[in-house]
């Protein structure tokens, strides 16, 4: 198959912000084999950089619903050479079935605010269906705490993200434990991120 051109790559200023840190506290939680399904990967930054910093043995699986997103991704790919890193997949997080069945880690950076609330709703249950017991469901981005803001500069960012669509907003914590423990998934690992954002991990119970 041919290789996409490398003029398909698309840059995204926060994954260039935020992929150093994301990275110093995923991969050291991520298994040495198994799959890793991302969610909503978009440029596909991202993928190449925690796959370049995790064990060749580790697959990633990238997917976005966008076309033009996946073609990014699979630029990416052809550039950076790796060889854990499968060819991009069409997903819709709020589908009722996605493509992959079993993962070991489902990661989703950057999506709970710029969805509706279906497909944080989508997101869970599917994480919850896919994730082998143990596994565990990544997800990075702002929050809401006890529906609150944690800073003036995501009072605004939130403004300007209902502004451009009702539908999309920064998401309370509480609600997105609330879908994750009704669906099997643990309690989460809280940790504090630069710019006021949030890594948090579910396990999968069971």
């Amino acid at each position: 198959m041919t290789s996409p051109p490398s003029d398909a790559r698309r840059y995204a200023p926060s994954a260039a912000r935020n992929r150093d840190p994301i990275r110093e506290i995923l991969v050291p939680k991520l298994p040495r084999q198994g799959l890793v399904l991302e969610i909503a990967s978009g440029s596909g930054e991202h993928t190449m950089h925690l796959a370049s910093g995790s064990s060749a043995t580790l697959t990633f699986q990238p997917s976005d619903p966008e076309a033009e997103n996946r073609l990014s991704i699979d630029a990416w790919r052809a550039i950076c050479g790796l060889t854990n890193i499968r060819p991009a997949i069409a997903l819709n997080a709020a589908a009722a079935t996605w493509p992959i069945t079993h993962a070991d880690v489902v990661v989703c950076i950057n999506m709970m605010h710029i969805a509706p609330w279906q497909a944080a709703e989508g997101l869970i249950r599917g994480a919850a269906r896919t994730l082998n017991p143990g596994g565990f469901l990544y997800l990075y981005g702002p929050y809401r705490r006890d529906s609150q803001h944690t800073s003036p500069g995501n009072v605004a960012f939130d403004e300007s993200l209902r502004a451009e669509n009702p539908e999309w907003g920064i998401r309370d914590l509480e609600a997105v434990t609330a879908l994750a423990v009704a669906v099997g998934l643990s309690l989460p690992e809280i940790i504090p991120m630069p710019a006021n954002n949030l890594s948090l991990f579910f396990t999968r119970l069971g």
